[in-house]
């Protein structure tokens, strides 16, 4: 089964009922827009300042004619997308436990519009809550090849557990 989210709340899932996530696709979901102040704050933050990503005029003349935001900046807004498509009612916490494999198969141009589809491979019970693995795909709008691919994992974890 898939949803498809379009500007509306991510759906809901009860704490209770996350098991039957397994095996069902969520998204694509609402985009996040890449901006040149985002990229240039990250290249601060990272140290990281690479002019493929930070020197507009040189990289228009570059592999991608404009900069492009870095990897790791993508992956790192893969919680924030899968939260536009998912939330877990009843929860007490959701913790970001790990990756398992990630890849950049293609750059993501500063103004692109990003936008993240999952399918959750297993959902695991452990002490005080549930351990769910996802498959993401991070994709910038109009290119065929998603921007990030991953394999994440989050725990949520149950009232009992606060």
């Amino acid at each position: 089964m898939t949803s498809t989210t379009d500007g509306s709340a991510p759906e809901q899932v009860a704490f209770g009922d996350l098991q039957g996530l397994e095996g069902r696709t969520l998204g694509p979901g609402n985009p996040v827009t890449i901006t040149q102040q985002q990229i240039d704050q990250f290249a601060e933050a990272s140290l990281d300042d690479q002019w493929i990503h930070t020197d507009p005029a040189r990289a228009a003349a570059g592999p991608f004619g404009t900069t492009i935001a870095h990897g790791y900046l993508t992956l790192s807004l893969a919680s924030r997308l899968l939260f536009d498509l998912l939330e877990v009612t009843g929860a007490s916490s959701v913790v970001n436990y790990g990756l398992d494999k990630v890849r950049f198969p293609a750059p993501v141009p500063v103004g692109s519009a990003l936008r993240m589809t999952v399918t959750f491979t297993t959902v695991t019970a452990v002490a005080g809550g549930y351990q769910v693995a996802y498959e993401g795909a991070i994709r910038a709008d109009g290119q065929d090849k998603p921007s990030c691919v991953l394999q994440g994992l989050f725990r949520y974890y149950g009232p009992e557990a606060s």
